[in-house]
């Protein structure tokens, strides 16, 4: 992948604009208590989908679209939040979007995902058995395969990126979850395009590693399981493309367990009154590992999506 000049992520966020308005960053007083930090928090569960994913969805069918004219229809597989922003911004553009999701898949993200006018097929026993079945139904109905990770999906992801360094440009580290890579990804391409010395912190869940493992040994690896309840996070094998990003641009990736990912979301609710689903509480939940480094520090936090059930979010908040 290329390196994203500003230009370019100032012209996606356009795109990003005419379908939803920027979102917040807070500096939360109860948490700079709490962690002997200044916390940012980045509300991406504040999108008309809960989660930051919309962003790349609409920037991807903005590029296909245009380059790609013949195409009918899409069919890609997700978890919730990538369906969710696919099948919104291909009704957009009056586009079919055919879904593939695991079997056991959360109901809300797949009502979700319905509602926004996407096609709900429930297919294998995770994530990595979905993506293949979604491969064959690309070819059968001769429909366009999104990728989970991509050029154009990352320019539109930047732009959460590009309104949290411009409120916020002299954040000492940022904390990023990692599934397919398009956070993490593009919170390093806006960091390299705006010259900025901010370091960039991945995050997976201790069940779910393999970003992790594959950073450290600098090759790829694979986990022959990723089961944890943050299902964002919950990918066996990191993407190529985007794990030469990461591991060239980010500083560190950090484990969290789904307990400290737990607490991370009861902190969420107590300091700020906001829902975070798992993925979304991972870059706090490092935040709160790592606290003691980051004392007196200028941190930014990814809260990246608020899209969780609400019998498994009741649990975890009583």
């Amino acid at each position: 992948m290329y390196k994203l000049t500003r230009d370019a992520i100032e012209q996606a966020a356009r795109q990003v604009y005419q379908v939803m308005p920027a979102t917040a960053q807070y500096a939360w007083p109860l948490l700079a208590q709490r962690l002997g930090c200044t916390v940012w928090v980045k509300h991406e569960n504040h999108t008309p989908t809960g989660a930051f994913k919309v962003r790349g969805g609409i920037t991807f069918m903005h590029w296909l679209k245009r380059t790609h004219p013949e195409v009918q229809g899409i069919v890609s597989a997700t978890r919730g939040n990538h369906g969710q922003s696919l099948a919104l911004a291909a009704s957009t553009l009056g586009l079919r979007a055919l879904i593939v999701v695991p079997q056991g898949n959360s109901l809300e993200k797949n009502n979700a995902m319905r509602g926004f006018g996407g096609e709900v097929v429930e297919y294998g026993r995770d994530f990595d058995e979905a993506r293949e079945e979604a491969a064959r139904l690309a070819q059968a109905h001769g429909l366009y395969l999104v990728p989970p990770f991509h050029t154009e999906l990352v320019k539109g992801v930047a732009s959460y990126a590009l309104e949290l360094f411009s409120a916020a440009p002299d954040l000492h580290s940022v904390y990023v979850p990692i599934g397919c890579g398009s956070g993490i990804c593009a919170v390093i391409a806006v960091r390299d395009a705006l010259g900025l010395k901010t370091q960039v912190v991945g995050v997976v869940s201790t069940e779910a590693q393999a970003a992790k493992l594959s950073f450290e040994a600098g090759a790829i690896c694979e986990t022959a399981s990723a089961t944890t309840f943050a299902d964002g996070l919950a990918v066996r094998k990191p993407v190529a493309e985007a794990f030469a990003i990461y591991a060239a641009g980010a500083a560190r990736v950090v484990a969290v367990s789904d307990e400290q990912i737990a607490e991370a979301m009861r902190v969420y609710y107590t300091d700020t009154h906001n829902l975070a689903e798992g993925a979304g509480a991972a870059a706090l939940a490092a935040l709160i590992q790592e606290r003691g480094a980051m004392a007196g520090k200028n941190v930014g936090v990814i809260l990246s999506g608020g899209n969780i059930d609400r019998a498994m979010y009741a649990s975890v908040i009583g």
